[in-house]
């Protein structure tokens, strides 16, 4: 294989996350392990030929990639991108007259004459530790093996001791429930390991809402869950919030001023209680109710996938439909309830504390994650996982070498004088303080990710495309943090009546699809974190699609389809304008807030020279566009839709 191949393999669709390549109802294909990784990727592309051959029914145009516009396309991508990087690269040498404000901010790097920029609290504590995170995604598998060595649950049935009275399907049932109940083992023990060593003794706390939620889907009446679920659910992400974690200082302060009275309280507040010396224990990371989210997302799934499952007994689903459990479809994984047995507390502990996915995600669903436990995805082989982990390494280093060259966070922190800074400096400086938020999370999420492949699960791909390849609101999120995205269809927009369905057509039913939207991203502001500053751009996000809902309803594509350049180019308008509302909302939102977007706004476009700069930097968004349309028209071309 050569250099070029290995690098068209490498970062192909199907080596990212195979649900690219193939509709979430399509059964994965078998995989033959006697076919080398090149015949199957040959063969791969072959299928993508012959889905190609049908382009012009699926709407894709001819390639425009060799025409004079796309040559002038092209001529503004080698001009204006290194002018991009050069501009970001100005401002964060020792020579510029602001770098003394953001330089206490700087690191030694490991690149020679540079500093490096760890100033982002969050990416530090992940850079810090790859190298013991590392060395616990190499454990985990192994010391899983060596369990399943030494316990192996009663009742499996093996090639070496036959039994005729039962049927194939019934010992691969067994053989099935039996590496269920091995898995979930391990995970319970070493979930609890994983989470006493992360939030020490504030591990109990964790414990404790888990039981509590598991106790609300399984013994209040059926019709009480899903709102006692969401009250309990949201009630703890306000809790952890105001409670600060609930200190044991705090709780022995209380307890002392109810037991002693206040004479005795007022005389031990000088002295060291035993709360304070049990918060010292606090293990590696004693903020337990920051990464808390992520796992309250998984209490809701099981809590929604139990009370769902209730209404669908009576006899296995997979059985009745005559589906190969060993082989199903992404779609039924998630959609087909686990059976009655497997809402177990066992169960629901080794999936709330999955140890690969428990600080980050990506989020998989209960049913998806039993599925999986029963059955490895096929999907899951080694190849796949050794270009993936390729692809990681790739983009750790990609992170490395801007945060050793670019500034942009410690600057944005330091909060210099924004006047002595060009509108153009300006806007790259907030540019690349956005991609360092995508690219940071990136790496979180493929790192867990690719644990979580290692260990034998295949939760979904969180970042679909690069940041700067977006033009629609809604394909971007419905690509970014693709898992959360997905679950906050199924349990929240598809349950408040989404877009479609009774009640939602008409012009009415618009309005209620975009009061469905508020609410779901008021749930997603407030789930990153109660503050007004997330919940002002979970509203300016929802206030953002509305352009984008307009001009669907003022242009539709199917009357355009005999003036198709014109659309393109109306399209192009718009999708410029989505992208400058985007990157307002996502700076409010993660990087300067309010106060800091009055001030970068205010620069860029308070002059004159700003103004024509605006519309420079409009005309090659422009060209970005339409470059991105073409990208999707040949994925089209290809047999893939994204739809992202």
């Amino acid at each position: 294989m050569s250099l070029l191949q290995y690098a068209e393999r490498l970062y192909s669709l199907d080596t990212l996350d195979t649900r690219f390549i193939n509709s979430s109802k399509t059964l994965p294909p078998q995989i033959d392990p006697a076919r080398s990784s090149r015949d199957r990727a040959d063969y791969s592309t072959g299928r993508k030929e012959r889905d190609g051959a049908e382009e012009q029914s699926r709407g894709a145009s001819p390639p425009r990639w060799r025409t004079p516009e796309f040559a002038y396309h092209g001529l503004i991508f080698l001009v204006i991108v290194p002018f991009m990087f050069k501009t970001a690269y100005d401002v964060s040498k020792p020579s510029h007259p602001e770098y003394t404000k953001f330089a206490p901010l700087l690191s030694p790097g490991w690149i020679p004459g540079r500093m490096v920029d760890n100033s982002d609290t969050q990416y530090a504590s992940f850079r810090d530790n790859v190298p013991y995170l590392f060395i616990v995604m190499i454990l985990h598998p192994l010391l899983r093996r060596l369990f399943n060595t030494v316990y192996e649950p009663s009742g499996i049935p093996t090639n070496s001791t036959p039994n005729s009275s039962s049927s194939p399907l019934a010992s691969e049932n067994a053989r099935a429930d039996s590496r269920l109940k091995q898995r979930v083992s391990f995970d319970v023990g070493f979930g609890i390991l994983f989470l006493l060593a992360l939030h020490g003794l504030s591990a109990p706390k964790v414990l404790l809402i888990l039981y509590i939620n598991y106790s609300i889907a399984t013994r209040f009446k059926r019709e009480y869950v899903p709102a006692a679920t969401w009250i309990f659910n949201i009630g703890i992400l306000f809790a952890n919030e105001l409670g600060k974690g609930y200190p044991y200082t705090n709780m022995a302060d209380t307890i002392l001023h109810w037991l002693a009275g206040p004479e005795a309280f007022a005389e031990q507040t000088s002295k060291e209680n035993w709360g304070a010396v049990l918060d010292n224990y606090g293990g590696l990371i004693p903020r337990w109710e920051i990464l808390f989210k992520v796992t309250i997302l998984r209490l809701i799934s099981f809590n929604l996938d139990y009370y769902w499952s209730l209404s669908r007994r009576g006899g296995s689903t997979v059985e009745k439909k005559q589906l190969d459990p060993a082989n199903l479809s992404e779609r039924d994984r998630v959609d087909l309830p686990a059976k009655s047995q497997d809402f177990s507390f066992p169960n629901y502990l080794a999936y709330a504390l999955y140890s690969p996915l428990y600080l980050a995600g990506p989020i998989l669903t209960f049913n998806d994650y039993t599925s999986q436990q029963r059955h490895t995805p096929q999907s899951i082989t080694p190849d796949r996982n050794l270009l993936y982990g390729v692809r990681f390494l790739l983009a750790f280093l990609a992170m490395e070498v801007i945060i050793h060259f670019i500034y942009a966070i410690a600057i944005f922190k330091a909060q210099p004088a924004w006047e002595v800074y060009t509108p153009f400096q300006l806007s790259m400086l907030g540019y690349f303080n956005l991609h360092h938020i995508w690219l940071k999370l990136l790496l979180l999420w493929r790192f867990f990710r690719l644990w979580a492949l290692l260990d034998g699960i295949d939760p979904p791909e969180n970042v679909v495309r690069c940041m700067s390849d977006n033009y629609s609101a809604f394909a971007f999120w419905r690509g970014w943090h693709r898992s959360f995205n997905r679950w906050i269809t199924r349990y929240i927009y598809i349950p408040l009546g989404g877009s479609g369905g009774p009640g939602t057509r008409g012009k009415w039913g618009q309005v209620r699809g975009i009061v469905n939207l508020m609410i779901v991203f008021t749930f997603v502001a407030m789930w990153h974190d109660i503050q007004l500053r997330l919940l002002v751009w979970g509203w300016l996000i929802s206030l953002f699609v509305l352009p984008e809902l307009v001009a669907g309803y003022l242009f539709p594509k199917q009357k355009w389809q005999n003036h198709r350049e014109v659309y393109r180019i109306i399209c192009g308008i718009g999708g410029v304008g989505n992208i400058l509302m985007m990157m307002l909302a996502n700076l409010v939102g993660f990087a300067v807030g309010l106060d800091g977007l009055k001030g970068l706004v205010q620069g860029i476009v308070g002059s004159y020279s700003g103004l024509v700069f605006l519309a420079f930097a409009c005309a090659t968004l422009f060209t970005g566009v339409q470059v991105m349309f073409e990208l999707r028209q040949q994925e089209l071309r290809q047999g893939i839709i994204m739809r992202c």
